[in-house]
Parts: structure tokens; sequence; C-alpha cells
């Protein structure tokens, strides 16, 4: 009788005894891992394993409740139960609400889109950021300052995450492109919490950060939401800027002494005197911010950015092309709703709903779209790099 925990075609692997070609070496040897180490009742990953520790029951929700309050600094937002969520649940055996909203947010379609769409160069190069690179590295800097501080890392990192999963293909410019359908306009922020990843039921605290990061709209309610907002800037404005030198876009030699002398000319530089500069602030004022040398320095790396990449020809000429084809997609699902795939689920306004499937794509399946059903020629597209 057949062994469950061993299935024939892995044993076969193993011995070399599968029809056709005789398997690499290689993949021999992965098939004798297959089913792990066994010995004393447990099944190990590596032979000779020294991951021991002591005894002790596990570090269950409640035990991290309970850590939370004993640890974290007055103005923190503590973690309880389930969640303040607008359908109710029940909580988490194993993690707390905003570990859970963390979990949630990897695990999304929204998330993993964001591979696939711009942060500032349209078609990146393997060097690159992704907007999913630059959710990660904000998540980063996010969880230093928030371990510095003493507040809540887990909701400091889960509202990184999410931060951008409302943004277009194609950049900020794809808020350009939806301005002119949405009242009110398009915004990336309250458009995440509200409709990209509304299907999560993530609590309200990680909403409200993820719809509030931008300097430009109301302050979070929360100090992990602040520290989010400070670390979305120190984090795009280093590596927009490691990204453009990269490129040949400009030289280290060129940023201005305003920033250098300040925070340094490298990635590496910035971001640890930024991210010290805010842990110090709390400390000094009890409120999320920076002194006032750091904060100019700070400001004077993003408008050097605005300047010599983001406003640069071939950058503005970048953005219309993307405004171009995305109107394009969104008028063309709007005067042919049938031609929407099953999956979208339709509202009351059909711009709406066009807007918000067009919105969900990536780069790559937005312009592909328009060549293969709108007949848009590809010279109309964003230029690839070298293109």
């Amino acid at each position: 009788m057949a062994d469950p925990l061993r299935p024939e075609p892995f044993d076969k692997l193993r011995t070399g005894s599968v029809d056709g070609p005789e398997p690499s070496a290689r993949a021999q040897q992965w098939a004798t891992t297959m089913h792990g180490h066994a010995a004393e009742g447990l099944v190990r990953a590596h032979a000779g394993s020294h991951g021991h520790v002591g005894p002790g029951r596990t570090v269950d929700r409640l035990t991290r409740e309970a850590y939370e309050r004993e640890s974290l600094r007055s103005g923190a937002t503590l973690a309880a139960g389930a969640g303040d969520r607008v359908r109710p649940e029940e909580p988490d055996a194993e993690r707390t609400c905003f570990e859970r909203d963390r979990d949630r947010i990897v695990h999304s379609t929204a998330f993993r889109r964001l591979a696939g769409k711009t942060q500032v160069v349209v078609h990146p190069t393997d060097h690159q950021r992704t907007r999913l690179t630059h959710a990660l590295e904000v998540a980063q800097v996010a969880t230093s300052i928030a371990r510095g501080v003493g507040v809540n890392v887990a909701l400091a990192e889960a509202i990184a995450l999410g931060h951008d999963c409302g943004h277009g293909p194609g950049g900020h410019a794809s808020e350009d492109a939806f301005d002119a359908y949405v009242p009110g306009g398009f915004d990336h922020g309250p458009w995440g919490a509200d409709v990209s990843l509304l299907d999560l039921n993530l609590c309200a605290q990680t909403l409200d950060g993820i719809r509030n990061h931008s300097w430009s709209r109301p302050a979070p309610s929360t100090v992990e939401g602040e520290i989010v907002s400070w670390a979305d800037r120190i984090a795009y404005c280093a590596h927009d800027l490691e990204d453009a030198v990269h490129a040949g876009i400009l030289g280290t030699d060129e940023i201005p002494d305003a920033v250098a002398d300040v925070a340094g000319r490298s990635r590496r530089e910035q971001l640890g005197h930024f991210v010290r500069a805010v842990v110090a602030g709390v400390a000094e004022h009890g409120e999320v911010g920076m002194a006032a040398d750091s904060a100019a320095a700070l400001a004077s790396l993003r408008a050097f950015n605005y300047e010599r990449i983001y406003v640069r020809p071939e950058s503005l000429a970048q953005s219309r092309a993307v405004v171009e084809v995305l109107q394009a997609l969104v008028e063309h699902f709007t005067a042919h709703p049938g031609a929407l795939p099953g999956t979208v689920v339709p509202t009351d306004d059909p711009v709406l709903t066009a807007v918000t499937y067009v919105a969900g794509m990536t780069d790559r399946f937005a312009f592909d779209l328009a060549v293969r059903d709108l007949g848009w020629a590809s010279e109309r597209l964003p230029l690839r790099p070298g293109g």
C-alpha cells in the first residue's frame, strides 16, 4: 500500500525512475527533501537543525495586546480584539487586528498589482523602482520610525504597505486622467481606502492612514498614520533621486548643498538622517515632525526632484501619453459596458464602473489593451527607456 506522505511521483523523481530523460542531480537532490527530516515526533526543514528555543507557551494575540499596553508610549494606537471594522468579525487567535490588516493587504490583488505600476518611470528597468518596491521601502522607513518612537509597528506597517494601492497605471498621471470622471477629483489615497481595498474590511485606523497619507489631505487620526506620511515623503525623495542617478538623468554632484550638507548625497545617508530626525522630533516635542534644518533639507530635496525629474520635458511627455491612453480606455468601457469582464461588479454609474476597472490595471495590461482593443498606435504609448 502506498504511503500517502510519500507520493509515488516524488519517489520516482528521487530515484531517477521517471519516464523520459533522467532528472538532473539537482532535481533528484531536491526530491530527497520532499518530506523534511523527521525524528522524535517532529519534522524539521534541515538535517541537524540548530533552531532550539526554550519551552513556553505561544505568543498569541492576547499576549501581544498585553505587551502593547505595557510597552508602547502614551498616544500609541493599541490593538484590541478584532478591531474597529465596518463588518464585525471575531478576533483572530494569534494576530492583533493590525497584524491581520497587514497580512490582508500583502495577500491582496491590489497590492500584487503594484509590481506592474509605475513609480516614476513607465516601463522600469530591473534596477528602477515600481510602485510595489516603493511601498516596501515606505514600510521599512515607517517601521524604523515607529520602533524608535515606541508606537504600534504593525499599524504603521499596514498603512505603509497599503498607502498606494489606489494608484492607477502610469503613476500620478493617472490621477490627472481620472479627475474628469470622479466628482471632486481622483485622489489615490481615498480611492485606495474606499475602493481598491474595500473588500478587505480593514480597521478604521488603517483605512484612515491610507486615506490621509498625502500631506494635502487632512491629518491622519493616529500617530502611526502621521509617521507613514513622513515615511512616504522620505522614501520617495531618496529613492526617486537614486533612480534618476542610475538612469543618468543627473549626477550626485548636482545635489544641492542644502541637502548634501545636512543629509548626505547617497540614499543610505539620506534615509538614515531623516529617520533619526523624525524619531528625535517626537522625543523632543511629543509630536510627529523633524527639526527645521532637517525639514528644510527634505523640502530642498523634494523641490530638486520636481525640477530635475518629475517636470523635465521627457517626464511631462510621458504623463501626457498616460493621460491620453487611460482616458481613451475609460471612454471605451463607458460606451461599451458589455466589453467589461464578468468579474467587474457594475455600479449605478457606468463611468465610475469604467474608472474602477481601468484604475486597477497594471501599466502593461492597460497599454496592451489599448493597442489590441482600441486600435491604439504603439507610437502614442509612453516610450520605453531608449525608445
